[in-house]
């Protein structure tokens, strides 16, 4: 009687080597923010090969995707919802089966209101110093114009706002703090390598804005990324990024009204 042949777990996974990791990093920015960076950088070359100047462009950040109210709502709200897909994932891939399970993403559940005052001290550390420096980019021709609003008067226009801030800021630390972080060093990168590879990427996905994007969201993405390696949490993070765009969609109309020559469009 020959013995039992083991049979393997189907639930086990199979073992996280180098070429995997470098896989699994590939589909999830494919998924997601790698593919803003493609297009980001494809839309710089096209503003920069039309006739019309850089700073006499435009472009809108939340536009409205219907001409039909009800319809506009409906695609804001699945776009939003199907944008936080690769979130899910690197919450999937990361999750541990034991407490804090999403530890390895600088999640823990605790000091959450620590977290979120500190967030905020981190707005008037870069978000103010970030306004600054798009006005003077504006002056200089560095940006297009930027309008973070262009949806219509609408009962849900400001939480749509909210809800497109709140997805920008977990989308983008949850991918680019929490998961390269913890991947880039697995496969054995330095912190100073690590740091400078997702700044470039973050400032990567911002070229649509024009070259000025590129530069202020680099230094953001050096301040976040080393602050980041030294505390290992996230949540200040995701809350600094929310209140940012959060200030910046909903208080564009008042800003144009008062500074329209830096924060108008062109006419």
């Amino acid at each position: 009687m020959s013995a039992a042949t083991p049979t393997a777990d189907p639930d086990a996974r199979p073992p996280l080597t180098r070429a995997r990791i470098r896989w699994e990093i590939g589909i999830v920015l494919a998924l997601g923010l790698g593919q803003s960076a493609v297009y980001a950088i494809v839309a710089l070359a096209y503003r920069l090969t039309r006739e019309e100047a850089l700073g006499d462009q435009s472009a809108t950040l939340n536009p409205s995707l219907s001409d039909r109210e009800i319809f506009d709502l409906i695609y804001q709200v699945l776009g939003i919802a199907f944008a936080l897909a690769p979130v899910l994932l690197v919450c999937y891939l990361l999750w541990a089966p034991n407490r804090p399970h999403l530890g390895a993403l600088g999640l823990d559940g605790t000091r959450v209101v620590r977290d979120v005052s500190w967030g905020t001290g981190l707005v008037l550390a870069v978000g103010i110093p970030g306004l600054a420096f798009y006005a003077v980019g504006r002056a200089l021709g560095l940006f297009v114009a930027v309008n973070p609003a262009g949806l219509g008067d609408h009962w849900w226009t400001i939480p749509i706002l909210l809800l497109s801030a709140a997805r920008a800021a977990i989308q983008e630390e949850f991918v680019v703090l929490g998961y390269l972080f913890e991947r880039l060093r697995r496969l054995g990168w330095g912190t100073w390598p690590i740091i400078l590879a997702t700044s470039v990427f973050r400032a990567s996905y911002h070229l649509y804005q024009g070259p000025g994007a590129f530069i202020g969201n680099l230094v953001m993405g050096l301040a976040f990324g080393w602050l980041f390696a030294r505390t290992g949490r996230l949540l200040p993070f995701v809350a600094a990024h929310f209140l940012i765009d959060a200030v910046v969609f909903v208080g564009y109309p008042l800003a144009a009204s008062w500074w329209p020559g830096l924060f108008g469009l062109p006419g």
